[in-house]
C-alpha cells in the first residue's frame, strides 16, 4: 500500500488540530496586517541610514542588514512597508531553513511541531517587523547549521566550504555569529566520534572560507582603528555593575520573546536532561550534543552574566534555533496548543497597541508619531530652507528624520558628542560653520518637558543664540501621543575636535 506523501500528512496533521489551525491563521493574518499598519521604528530608519551610506561595515554592526534594506528600498521604493516586507521575507527564509534543519533531528511530525513552536513566538514577530542585525543573522545561523550537519554527519566535503561561507555571512550580520565557529569547535572537542575533524583539512578549508567571507568587516575595522570591535568588546565590558534582580528581568523578557509555555518547557526539560546525563556519566548522543553546543553556551552564558550586565532580549535568539529543535522531541500537542493560545492572546494585545496605542511607551523606541514628525518638519524646512537640521539623542530622532526628509539630518556630533555611525559617513562639520540650524528634541513623556527644555544649555556653546519655535504635537484618535521640541539655532560654531567613540 502506498504511503501518504508529506503534503497529505501535513493536511491530516492540521485537520486533527482545528483549534490550533484557527490560532495559526489569526496570528498569521495579524502579522501580515502589521506590515502595512505598523509605523517605522527607529531601528528600521537607522539601518536604512546605513544602507544609504554603503560601506564594508559599520560602527555598531556588520553590514548585512544595511545591504538587505538597500536592495529592497532601491527596488520597491522608500516606504515603511517595504522595510517591513524585507524583514518578513528574510524571516520566512529563516522559518524554512529551520524546518529543514529540524528534519535532520526529528521525525517529520516532530519537525512540524518544532516549526509551529518557533512560528508561535513573539521572536518571529519582532524579526519580521523590526529591522535589526538579528534578521539576517537568524537566516544564516540556520543555514550554517544545515551545512555543518551535512559536513559532519553525512561526510559531505563540499559542505565544509558552505559551512565557512554561511558562518561568515552570519558574522557579517552580527558579531554574535562568532558563536557558530565556537560551537562547532566545542562540539568536535566533546564528541569522541567526530573529534577527528579537528585536524582535518576540511575544517581548515571551512575556516579559510569563513575568514575570507568576514574580511570586509575586518578591513573596515582596520581602516577605522578597530572602532567597531572596540565598541562591541571593551565598550560592553565597561558597563558591568552588580544588579542581582536583573536576572528576573531577563527571565521576564525571554518569557515574552518565546511565550512562557515554551520557555518553561525548555527549562523543565533541560533540568530533566541534566539529571539523566549526570547518571549516565555525561554520555550525550552526538546529535543531541550538536544541538546543545549551539544552544547552551548563549542561553546559559547570558543568564549567568545577567546579574552583572543587562542582557538585551534579542541576544539569546540564535541559540533558540537548536534549543527549540531539541525540546520539540519532548513537547506534546497539549503544550503546543497552550503555546498557541497564549501566543494568540499576545498578538491580539499587540494589535490593539499598534492600532489604538492604549499604553503609552515612554521611550523613543516606539512606532508612533514619527511620520507626523516628518510631515511637520517638511513644513519647517520650507520656512527655513537654508538651515541644517540635527537632533542629539543617541540616534533615533536623527535616523527617523533622515528617512522622512530628502536631505542629510545630523546627529549629536554637531555638539561634540560621539554619534555612533553618524561619525563615520565623512561629514565635515566645518562646512556648516556660520550657518543656522533647526534642532529637534523628542520627548519620551509628552507631559514632562522640563529636562528636555534644560538641554538647550548644551547647545549654547556652539551657537550664538537659541530660540524656541512652536513644538510639534502628534495626535492619535484625538489624543496627544508624541511631542517634539523645536529650536532655531544661529551662527553655528563647530567643536574644535570631532568626538568619535
Amino acid at each position: 500500500m502506498r504511503k501518504p506523501g508529506p503534503s497529505n500528512l501535513f493536511f491530516r496533521y492540521l485537520s486533527a488540530n482545528k483549534w490550533l489551525v484557527a490560532a495559526i491563521c489569526i496570528v498569521t493574518v495579524l502579522r501580515l496586517s502589521f506590515v502595512g499598519a505598523m509605523g517605522l521604528m527607529p531601528q528600521d530608519a537607522y539601518y536604512f541610514f546605513y544602507g544609504q551610506h554603503l560601506a564594508l561595515s559599520y560602527f555598531d554592526h556588520p553590514p548585512a542588514i544595511a545591504y538587505t534594506l538597500r536592495i529592497f528600498t532601491d527596488v520597491l521604493g522608500r516606504h515603511a512597508w517595504v522595510i517591513k516586507l524585507a524583514d518578513t521575507l528574510v524571516t520566512i527564509g529563516t522559518l524554512l531553513a529551520f524546518y529543514h534543519l529540524a528534519t535532520f533531528f526529528l521525525s517529520r511530525r516532530r519537525a512540524w511541531n518544532a516549526g509551529l513552536l518557533l512560528y508561535s513566538t513573539l521572536m518571529i514577530t519582532l524579526l519580521s517587523l523590526v529591522s535589526t542585525p538579528d534578521v539576517p543573522l537568524m537566516l544564516w545561523w540556520s543555514i550554517s547549521l544545515i551545512a555543518l550537519y551535512k559536513a559532519v554527519f553525512e561526510g559531505s566535503r563540499m559542505a565544509w566550504v558552505w559551512t565557512g561561507i554561511a558562518m561568515g555571512l552570519a558574522f557579517d550580520s552580527k558579531y554574535t555569529g562568532i558563536f557558530l565557529p565556537a560551537g562547532a569547535i566545542l562540539f568536535l572537542l566533546l564528541s569522541a566520534r567526530y573529534r577527528r575533524y579537528l585536524w582535518s583539512p576540511w575544517l581548515l578549508l571551512a575556516i579559510a572560507f569563513f575568514l575570507l567571507t568576514i574580511s570586509p568587516v575586518v578591513i573596515w575595522n582596520v581602516d577605522n582603528q578597530f572602532a567597531s570591535f572596540r565598541f562591541q568588546s571593551s565598550g560592553r565590558v565597561g558597563g558591568m555593575e552588580l544588579h542581582p534582580l536583573d536576572f528576573l528581568g531577563v527571565i521576564g523578557h525571554q518569557a515574552a520573546v518565546l511565550i512562557p509555555v515554551l520557555l518553561g518547557a525548555l527549562c523543565y526539560y533541560l533540568y530533566k536532561a541534566f539529571r539523566r546525563y549526570l547518571r549516565k556519566g555525561w554520555r550525550v548522543p552526538a546529535k543531541q550534543l550538536f544541538l546543545f553546543c549551539f544552544f547552551l553556551p548563549s542561553f546559559l552564558g547570558f543568564m549567568l552574566i545577567s546579574p552583572i550586565y543587562w542582557v538585551k532580549l534579542n541576544w539569546m535568539m540564535p541559540g533558540y534555533i537548536t534549543g527549540i529543535i531539541w525540546v520539540s522531541a519532548w513537547m506534546g500537542m497539549k503544550f503546543i496548543r497552550w503555546q498557541w493560545v497564549v501566543s494568540m492572546v499576545v498578538h491580539v494585545a499587540l494589535a490593539v497597541e499598534i492600532l489604538f496605542y492604549p499604553v503609552p511607551i515612554h521611550s523613543d523606541d516606539t512606532m508612533v508619531g514619527w511620520e507626523g514628525l516628518g510631515k511637520a518638519m517638511r513644513e519647517v524646512r520650507r520656512q527655513y530652507p537654508d538651515d541644517f537640521i540635527f537632533s542629539a539623542d543617541d540616534y533615533k530622532t536623527s535616523a527617523m528624520l533622515n528617512f522622512y526628509l530628502p536631505e542629510l539630518v545630523y546627529s549629536r556630533n554637531v555638539i561634540g558628542v560621539p554619534a555612533l555611525q553618524f561619525d563615520y559617513i565623512g561629514t565635515d562639520l566645518r562646512r556648516l560653520e556660520g550657518r543656522n540650524a533647526i534642532f529637534v528634541n523628542s520627548l519620551t513623556d509628552v507631559k514632562d518637558d522640563k529636562d528636555e527644555q534644560a538641554f538647550v544649555k548644551e547647545l549654547q556653546p556652539y551657537f550664538s543664540a537659541v530660540e524656541p519655535l512652536p513644538p510639534i504635537i502628534v495626535k492619535l484618535h484625538g489624543r496627544v501621543v508624541r511631542k517634539f521640541l523645536v529650536y532655531r539655532c544661529f551662527d553655528y560654531r563647530p567643536p574644535l575636535q570631532p568626538a568619535v567613540e
